[in-house]
């Protein structure tokens, strides 16, 4: 008798994004954003804007996206029905680099848009003077004596 691995679906996910799931099933597989794209036949940028919930995929790549990630059309779509496939309850060790490769690739993004934003304040408090702009944060003078 041969040694059967025993697998889980993961069907209660927390995520109730189509965008969501179809992140986590990509990182459940182990593979990359750029993996992903090229057999979908799509850029990296289409593939991560699914992926935030910006835009969506045709029903065409949906398809593509599930039999490439080993889910349903289904899960994809409403979080019911096979999800990933996990040979563990802990995430494959590749699977979690990856996800900490995606929240280090956030945060720097956050940092930069912070960036952008406090040098954007200061160009329009120079340009404004410091006074105007405190008054504008006041709000309007109605109703003040």
């Amino acid at each position: 008798m041969s040694a059967r691995r025993n697998f889980a679906r993961m069907t209660d996910c927390s995520d109730d994004t189509l965008g969501g799931r179809l992140s986590m099933a990509r990182d459940t597989a182990g593979l990359s954003l750029a993996d992903v794209a090229n057999r979908v036949g799509v850029r990296k940028e289409s593939l991560l804007s699914w992926e935030a919930d910006r835009a969506e995929p045709r029903p065409s790549k949906l398809i593509d996206l599930a039999g490439i990630l080993g889910v349903s059309p289904m899960w994809l779509m409403t979080g019911l029905g096979a999800g990933p496939i996990e040979e563990s309850a802990d995430l494959p060790l590749e699977a979690l680099r990856m996800q900490l490769q995606r929240l280090t690739d956030a945060h720097q993004e956050c940092g930069r848009l912070i960036g952008d934003i406090s040098r954007q304040i200061d160009r329009y408090e120079a340009k404004n003077g410091g006074e105007a702009a405190q008054r504008n944060l006041d709000g309007p003078m109605m109703g003040r004596a």
